[in-house]
């Protein structure tokens, strides 16, 4: 069994992996990682193996901790990976978009695939059917959005996420709304299409934290899945132990 531990600002995803199947996931605070994964060592006696991602937020006697306890593998930019990566400045490539690309490898192996995450920034990454990773691009998530009008202007307030209820906004707070939601629906829908115009075999997989508030909202045919992420962390993984 494998443990998944993904690394992110004032967080940590731990997911267990029996082969390919995700069994359980939680989320922790940073600070409290260690004894969680102590934990989970307790209730999963038949784990034997860890990844994990965004190592620099992690504290060097934190790596060491959790290596004490498991086998533990280090994502980086230097592991051996399951695409042939065309990106032109491949060390400044987000780990997160790593692992995304791996489960798009593993789950749609030599097909045109679009990975849409949704969370804090929006990421395109454009994976072909040869398995080179071609790159993509990066814009403001939907909370990284309202947050810029509120922080930018003298007056807008900062709203919670809400689904418009028409693109034509009668105040302010639903004319942020359209803007914010809209907006992102109408940019995610309009970058599926400059694909499909270059790629019409493609497949397109929406992932992150607004992809279930998204998906429902947009025009392209898509795969949701707010696991995509881990699954590839877990691919890399077994990928790098040769199973």
């Amino acid at each position: 069994m494998n443990l998944v531990i993904d690394v992110g600002n004032s967080s940590v995803k731990l997911a267990v992996f029996k082969k390919d199947e995700l069994i359980f996931k939680t989320t922790v605070k940073l600070s409290e990682v260690e004894e969680e994964i102590e934990q989970f060592m307790l209730k999963f006696p038949s784990l034997n193996r860890a990844i994990v991602s965004s190592v620099g937020k992690l504290k060097n006697t934190q790596i060491k901790a959790i290596r004490s306890k498991i086998e533990l593998f280090e994502l980086t930019h230097k592991s051996k990976l399951p695409f042939k990566n065309e990106y032109d400045t491949p060390t400044t490539l987000g780990i997160d978009r790593i692992a995304l690309v791996a489960a798009s490898v593993f789950q749609y192996p030599k097909v045109n695939t679009l990975i849409i995450d949704a969370g804090s920034c929006i990421t395109y990454d454009f994976v072909t059917d040869k398995n080179e990773y071609l790159g993509g691009a990066i814009s403001p998530g939907i909370k990284m959005r309202y947050k810029a009008m509120h922080n930018f202007t003298a007056n807008l307030p900062f709203l919670d996420t809400e689904k418009p209820m028409s693109f034509i906004g009668s105040s302010t707070n639903s004319s942020m709304h359209s803007g914010v939601v809209n907006g992102v629906v109408n940019e995610i829908d309009g970058f599926i299409s400059n694909y499909l115009n270059e790629f019409s075999d493609l497949t397109v997989i929406l992932t992150g934290g607004d992809a279930e508030f998204l998906s429902e909202q947009l025009k392209s045919s898509i795969f949701a899945n707010s696991n995509f992420l881990l699954e590839g962390l877990n691919f890399i993984l077994k990928y790098n132990s040769n199973e």
